[in-house]
């Protein structure tokens, strides 16, 4: 049996990804606990309400299990929400808001705009001559990349997915588009861990 990917089940549009996972081949489990944590490789974040998705790590007993997992090396993808979670600081959160740090960018959050201002655009993604739907809904803006940070996308100039070590993170929402790209590049991150 191969490596086996989670989604974090707690709030957001983890549905979405697991069939996004399931067109690539993989079979995804929900994560809700830290014993689901436990059984899975990988694990991908998903887009929903940061602050939200914060407390319910708290409240689940994840956050320091997810913590630790991530320090060991375990392959990450946050998209939107995910992202912000994922990364080094926040700008616009709450003050009982965390990051984990898996990703050394500074976010603000719905940097591109409340939910009127959500826009689908082409990305050029790398490895392809042809461009992907990218869905942003109250999307954040990374205003800062760390020296270890590399930009694996950007529109007009500004990074919307990163990537560090075994750590991707999306301002976008992969998962909604239908072009299955991003998840298959987070999926190969599993060959080299």
């Amino acid at each position: 049996m191969g490596p086996v990917t989670g989604v974090l089940a707690l709030q957001g549009a983890f549905a979405a990804h697991a069939a996004a996972l399931a067109r690539c081949g993989t079979d995804a489990r929900d994560v809700r606990t830290p014993r689901d944590l436990a059984a899975v490789d990988a694990l991908v974040l998903p887009g929903g309400e940061s602050t939200t998705i914060c407390k319910l790590l708290d409240l689940s007993g994840l956050r320091g299990a997810l913590e630790a997992r991530i320090a060991e090396g375990m392959p990450v993808l946050g998209t939107c929400a995910g992202l912000i979670v994922l990364s080094s600081s926040v700008l616009d959160g709450r003050p009982d808001q965390f990051c984990l740090g898996a990703l050394d960018v500074t976010v603000r959050r719905n940097g591109f705009g409340r939910q009127r201002d959500s826009f689908e655009t082409d990305l050029a993604v790398p490895g392809s001559a042809d461009p992907m739907r990218a869905v942003f809904i109250r999307a954040p803006r990374i205003v800062r990349c760390g020296g270890s940070v590399e930009v694996v996308a950007s529109l007009d100039g500004e990074p919307v997915l990163v990537r560090q070590g075994s750590a991707l993170g999306a301002t976008f929402h992969p998962e909604l588009s239908g072009d299955d790209r991003i998840h298959r590049l987070f999926l190969g991150f599993l060959a080299e861990v």
